[in-house]
């Protein structure tokens, strides 16, 4: 049986940009996405840490370097230039395959630049996660 899992995570993500006019919905700069192994035109989940609202949209990338995090369109209604966000990517996998996945989780600075790069698993012993 396949569950979902966290995948990847952008951690307190400053909102660069906003435009409710503009076609397309959340643009992350290239060189984070690939850091945090997120694809164009992946599913993304928001998390506005400053006004709680929660939402999906999809991906694509802004300018390699640019720390632009910005959103488009409807979802623009859910979060402003100054906002604090968490971004997270989720997978299906087996009981085999996330024993050995690790998520990429990335925390952010100020400017969105990555100050540290999480490598272990979220929760460490077998026991602790219910897979035997």
């Amino acid at each position: 049986m396949k569950r979902l899992f966290l995948m990847s995570k952008l951690h307190n993500a400053k909102i660069t940009g906003a435009n409710l006019r503009q076609e397309g919905s959340f643009e992350i700069d290239r060189e984070l996405m690939e850091a945090a192994d997120i694809l164009v035109n992946e599913q993304l989940h928001i998390y506005n840490i400053d006004t709680g609202a929660q939402f999906s949209t999809y991906v694509y990338p802004a300018a390699y370097g640019s720390r632009v995090i910005s959103i488009s369109g409807a979802c623009a209604h859910l979060a402003s230039p100054g906002d604090r966000v968490i971004l997270s990517t989720y997978g299906q996998f087996d009981r085999e395959e996330y024993r050995a996945f690790n998520p990429k989780i990335l925390l952010l600075d100020e400017h969105n630049n990555f100050t540290m790069q999480s490598k272990r698993r979220l929760i460490e012993s077998p026991a602790a996660e219910g897979v035997t």
